[in-house]
């Protein structure tokens, strides 16, 4: 990637960032379960989430919609460089960069790769299925551990037609909108 791609990233994230700043925060509940449904994953099977900061798309009640369908839902916990992930049971406690993050015991790294299907925090998703995160790796790290469907969520207006791509980059299967629902990708 040029220097003008990695600025054209840094540019991205601060736009999206303040326009995110502006916009209401959806739910993502009903989405979700639309996702379950589409991908074919049954009471049972682990499907890994994350808690919603801020600003991002989803909610604590997204993370229960999940668990009422009982399914076994894991939660991110950042630990040093990694992504570490933890069965949620409802538990929270303050992690690392102001995140909330499950109680319960550490499962390690690679437990991303027992997931039937990965909900991906973004900042955007294009059509080809990049995904723009904050930008310091985690996901990208921990995605390629996964071996399910990994599902972007965004606001409508982040599913854009492309996006800057860099070599550790891991693409999304699909992307989950609140007007669009799911879309699989590439389109």
């Amino acid at each position: 990637m040029t220097s003008g791609e990695r600025d054209r990233k840094l540019t991205l994230r601060a736009r999206l960032r303040a326009l995110r700043r502006n916009e209401p925060v959806p739910d993502m509940s009903a989405e979700v379960l639309l996702a379950v449904a589409a991908f074919g994953v049954s009471a049972g099977q682990t499907v890994c989430a994350y808690l919603a900061s801020r600003f991002e798309p989803g909610s604590l009640a997204m993370v229960e919609a999940l668990r009422s369908h009982g399914l076994r839902v894991l939660l991110p916990v950042v630990a040093g460089a990694e992504l570490d992930w933890a069965v949620h049971d409802g538990s929270l406690r303050a992690g690392a960069f102001g995140l909330r993050e499950p109680a319960g015991p550490l499962l390690g790294v690679g437990a991303v790769a027992s997931a039937a299907l990965v909900l991906v925090p973004a900042l955007a998703v294009d059509h080809a299925g990049v995904r723009l995160g904050k930008g310091g790796g985690y996901y990208d790290r921990a995605l390629r551990l996964s071996t399910g469907p990994l599902v972007g969520v965004v606001r409508d207006p982040e599913f854009v037609p492309s996006l800057p791509e860099e070599p550790h980059d891991v693409r999304v299967h699909a992307v989950l909108t609140p007007s669009l629902g799911l879309v699989r990708l590439p389109l």
